[in-house]
């Protein structure tokens, strides 16, 4: 069936080594590269459990992250030469329901989006030097200042700041996603550094969306900084909630909701900051606190605290009285465990048994 290949559906199955040239009609490509990616895994697995000893396998793991990025690079040169449809002896195949401007939106915002895994380069793309120069200055000018003033002052503490760069340049990749939106909508953009648009929302008595953004990489704090004080509050609530009940309750196994709650509330963050001024804003939290709700929260609340007490007042003391029941062990290794496991059962059998909504027609119309 004829199609039109989509250049960042190409991008995006090629993490995968291979799928992006398979679906690019590269067959040999598609063959050799994930052939040679799983298949050097593999012998390195083999070889170091054979031969007890890890080198082979880090050494078979550098040389496929070599091949995965030689594959990559491989891709951007075969879709940079080829056009994106399809090639019969008749000429080339088009999509007659997809105007041929169609091709060219989608081909500037795949090479935007490309080039924004460096921060600053889709901004060139859509010709904002200043914007592009900015976002370019703040994320090499970091990563220089923080080596300069540990090599200068030997401190290791400065490192710390470096954590500011996954924020700067998901910011830089969202706001380039943005623009090239607003640009194929019709609407002018205009050029002007962050800095720029700081004091311009300062005059104007706007909160400044850069700040939203940095505040965002905390959860909760971007929303509240907004004006969605209920959606802000819930989320930093949630986020550090979830640290004390996994630590508190030992909850190791777990520990994967920490990184997609932040995720949850940092896309969230950037969200609310690109409608901020262009749309309505509304302080939805994320659960409205009342009724059944409110009741479940008041019983969990009660629980922690009454287990707080227990285990800070009342097992301390009874240890010392009867040393050999050991009362903090015998709460910790099986007490507590029984408790989690029954509470997680009984959810999960609450949530089957949970009658699934039915609508009666009447015969006169109503429900």
């Amino acid at each position: 069936m004829p199609y039109n290949r989509n250049r960042m559906l190409a991008f995006l199955l090629n993490f995968i080594p291979g799928l992006g040239h398979l679906y690019w009609g590269k067959r040999g490509r598609g063959i050799f590269y994930p052939m040679f990616f799983f298949g050097g895994l593999l012998s390195g697995v083999l070889l170091s459990i054979a031969s007890n000893d890890g080198f082979f396998f880090m050494l078979a793991g550098v040389l496929a992250l070599i091949l995965w990025g030689i594959s990559m690079i491989d891709l951007f040169v075969v879709m940079l030469r080829e056009p994106a449809s399809i090639h019969s002896p008749y000429g080339d195949i088009h999509d007659p329901m997809q105007p041929i401007s169609g091709a060219g939106r989608e081909s500037e915002k795949f090479y935007t989006i490309l080039l924004s895994f460096v921060p600053g380069l889709g901004h060139f793309q859509l010709g904002l030097m200043q914007r592009g120069l900015s976002f370019l200055i703040a994320f090499f000018g970091l990563i220089t200042m923080m080596f300069f003033a540990t090599g200068i002052t030997h401190e290791d503490g400065f490192l710390l700041f470096l954590g500011l760069l996954p924020i700067i340049w998901l910011y830089s990749m969202f706001d380039a996603v943005q623009l090239v939106h607003r640009k194929q909508a019709g609407e002018p953009l205009l050029d002007r550094t962050l800095f720029d648009e700081w004091e311009n929302g300062r005059i104007e008595g706007r909160r400044s969306k850069v700040l939203a953004t940095l505040l965002s990489a905390f959860p909760g704090a971007g929303q509240m900084y907004l004006g969605l004080q209920k959606r802000g509050l819930q989320m930093m609530v949630l986020f550090m909630a979830s640290f004390y009940i996994i630590d508190v309750l030992r909850l190791s196994l777990f520990l994967f909701l920490i990184p997609i709650i932040w995720f949850y509330c940092f896309f969230d963050g950037l969200q609310q900051t690109s409608r901020y001024g262009i749309l309505p804003m509304e302080d939805q939290p994320l659960i409205e606190i009342r009724g059944n709700h409110q009741h479940w929260l008041g019983w969990v609340l009660i629980a922690l605290g009454v287990y707080y007490v227990g285990m800070e007042l009342i097992v301390p003391v009874l240890d010392n009285y009867f040393p050999w029941f050991r009362f903090d062990y015998l709460i910790h290794q099986y007490l507590r465990p029984f408790f989690v496991s029954l509470i997680l059962i009984g959810g999960g059998l609450k949530l089957l048994w949970k009658p699934k909504r039915r609508d009666v027609f009447w015969e006169d119309g109503e429900i």
